[in-house]
């Protein structure tokens, strides 16, 4: 018998759910947002063992959490064993930078005896999620990860995806893996204390959904532009649960969750703003970076006719009522070649993409076109008029 010629083909799937909640005082008070989840989650081992993670920035924002987080935690021994005092990482993209805070989750784990079934909370902004959520991915090949998203950016776009990971060599996100949270708990209230930036970052991912996705979101967005850029939380909180309501259903019934293929919709505007951030060395923040990407791809659109020049501008005139930027100093840097520094993100993103670039235009407000070139002629002139 031949045993060469016998073919084998295993197939199998693995069904993924997690809920994204809203609570209040998430560790104070009557809110039983996450005690709710906890007491109705599968897991059988009780008391369950927990290690809890801290943004450093938002620890410092908010000084008691550590305390609550512990209180709170032994007040329900019979659900949890907090197995060490709350960790502070430092937080924001440098969190990202290398494998330090996965390295850190994961000697935590082991020193603590962690087992499958345990959890990591993280709790901070979204870099810091990657990071220590592809500690915890990397820990025993995986076990369950709670995100309390506290940017305005994680609560509606990157906590609430399935993505973890670092930086590495100057490219973003060279390592990571797709691990979705076990669940994912959001908290408007954490929001408060963010410096006016980071308040404004997430405006530009729901920007960058509702003009490929949703046009009627896309109007609200510009119609409560200055309520948003004035910090009224009742608008922000709205805001954020459309956003994350439509990333959500791009992972749940865009085909793709994981991104095997090639198509990335909600990447739109984001080939220019991850060069940007890098080529700033991160001091344009995530939130900006999108926003000066949308701007970009938003004229190019027009000028190959996939939108009007008024649809263009009123994208941009809200973006910048929102207080968001549509230019920077690092669009006009030059490469050695004396090319514009810029456009080296397209062949990134082409590289990344595995030699065939695909990236996603509005084809009119709330619908999306996929492209596999861009002229570099254009570019470089939309460039030179934003400048």
């Amino acid at each position: 018998m031949n045993f060469m010629s016998d073919q084998t083909i295993n197939r199998f799937q693995v069904e993924y759910q997690y809920p994204l909640l809203w609570g209040k005082d998430i560790f104070a008070g009557a809110d039983r947002t996450l005690e709710d989840f906890l007491v109705g989650s599968s897991s059988a081992l009780r008391p369950l063992p927990v290690l809890v993670f801290l943004d450093a920035g938002f620890a410092a924002a908010w000084p008691e959490i550590a305390a609550a987080i512990v209180r709170w935690c032994q007040s329900r021994g019979a659900l949890l064993d907090l197995r060490a005092a709350p960790q502070l990482l430092p937080g924001g993209e440098a969190c990202k930078n290398g494998f330090s805070a996965p390295r850190k989750v994961l000697a935590l784990a082991q020193k603590s005896r962690l087992c499958r079934q345990s959890q990591i909370w993280a709790l901070g902004g979204g870099a810091f999620l990657d990071a220590v959520g592809l500690g915890a991915a990397l820990f025993h090949r995986g076990i369950p990860l709670l995100r309390f998203p506290t940017t305005t950016l994680s609560q509606c776009d990157s906590g609430v995806g399935v993505k973890n990971g670092c930086n590495l060599n100057g490219v973003k996100n060279l390592a990571g893996v797709f691990a979705p949270p076990a669940a994912v708990i959001n908290a408007p209230a954490f929001l408060t204390t963010l410096q006016q930036r980071d308040w404004l970052a997430g405006i530009a991912e729901a920007f960058k959904v509702a003009i490929i996705q949703d046009a009627e979101f896309l109007h609200w967005l510009a119609e409560n532009a200055t309520a948003l850029q004035e910090r009224k939380l009742p608008v922000m909180t709205e805001m954020l649960k459309r956003c994350a309501a439509l990333h959500l259903r791009q992972i749940q019934y865009g085909g793709d969750p994981f991104e095997f293929g090639s198509a990335r919709p909600l990447d739109f505007g984001h080939w220019a703003a991850h060069k940007l951030e890098s080529m700033s060395g991160f001091s344009i923040n995530h939130g900006e970076a999108v926003s000066i990407g949308i701007a970009l791809d938003l004229k190019y659109a027009a000028k190959i006719g996939l939108i009007s020049t008024a649809e263009a501008k009123f994208c941009q005139q809200a973006l910048k009522n929102c207080g968001l930027p549509s230019k920077s100093q690092f669009l006009l840097k030059k490469n050695r070649a004396g090319k514009l520094k810029l456009l080296e993100g397209l062949e990134e993103f082409r590289e990344h993409l595995g030699g065939k670039l695909h990236l996603t235009l509005p084809n009119k407000l709330g619908s999306k076109i996929e492209v596999n070139e861009m002229n570099l002629e254009i570019l470089e002139k939309i460039v030179a008029e934003l400048e």
